[in-house]
């Protein structure tokens, strides 16, 4: 629980309020940006809720935090409707998870509804809130996790909903040994007809992200939108295996065709066919340059 004596100088007066614990993962500043800013090395509340939209937005973010660094001074008596939006849907069947994991550094997860049984992208925290939403949604019939990164709970998603997993061999650890299904190599790899898992090594040797329904991209820790760029771009402070395969790697991945960047990290970005071809090669080109 976020501490009122921890905290931060930066929020303005009012009820929501970040306190000192928070690890500056982005979540709340992407989820509710009129809310929340980035004050220093930290978040923090920029603008009370004023509408009840603002505040069910705020009240996401907070259910999101990883380290529970987002408060209220009053106790919030509609914390339960906020609890009932998760997974909030993005589009195509495809869900937020929310409730991020401090263990994947507040990376986000995703729900894909499918008729043939449903899929969890990456792991999100296993908390009652969200596993009761998810059973309701008819469960969970595959995990598919884009690197070792982000596995967060998968153990106990798979203890209890009874799925299988998947993980690329080269991201295989003490904690996922027991992963059902090991990608091997550097060759796309289809699940499904509409799921296709594709490698790009270079964030970490045996990245993969998913390509859904030749639409939906889940990158995990591959890709994302920059605000501050204003174009897709890759992670060059957080490349933990190598910057040239990466590069290689994205180019790879600009052969295929998608209108959905659906990230771990970062914001995600939607944009049309062409568009999102040439925001590919802008990355490539800004990857380059420095490399």
């Amino acid at each position: 629980m976020a501490k009122p004596h921890l905290r931060r100088s930066q929020n303005v007066a009012g009820d929501f309020y970040v306190d000192e614990s928070c690890i500056d993962c982005d979540t709340c500043r992407w989820m509710a940006p009129e809310i929340f800013y980035r004050a220093g090395d930290q978040s923090a509340v920029h603008h009370q809720p004023q509408s009840s939209t603002e505040r069910l937005s705020a009240l996401q973010a907070l259910l999101a935090c990883p380290t529970a660094s987002i408060g209220t001074v009053e106790k919030p008596t509609d914390i339960r409707a906020a609890q009932q939006s998760f997974p909030l849907a993005i589009a195509n069947s495809v869900f937020h998870c929310g409730y991020h994991s401090e263990a994947s550094f507040g990376a986000a997860s995703y729900l894909i509804q499918r008729p043939e049984g449903n899929v969890l992208v990456d792991s999100p925290r296993f908390t009652p809130p969200l596993v009761k939403r998810l059973e309701e949604m008819g469960g969970i019939s595959l995990m598919y996790l884009t690197h070792r990164d982000d596995v967060a709970d998968h153990q106990k998603f798979h203890d209890h909903f009874g799925c299988d997993r998947v993980l690329h061999a080269d991201e295989i650890n003490s904690s996922t040994r027991n992963v059902e299904h090991q990608i091997q190599g550097h060759n796309s790899v289809p699940l499904a007809d509409d799921l296709l898992v594709i490698p790009v090594p270079g964030h970490t040797k045996g990245h993969t992200v998913l390509l859904y329904r030749n639409c939906m991209l889940f990158t995990g820790d591959h890709l994302a939108w920059s605000s501050s760029l204003q174009h897709l771009y890759a992670f060059r402070g957080a490349c933990w295996y190598s910057w040239s395969e990466l590069i290689t790697s994205m180019e790879k991945l600009a052969n295929y065709s998608f209108e959905w960047v659906l990230p771990g990290h970062g914001k995600r970005f939607h944009s049309d066919r062409h568009t999102m071809q040439t925001q590919m090669q802008q990355c490539i080109a800004w990857m380059r340059q420095v490399a």
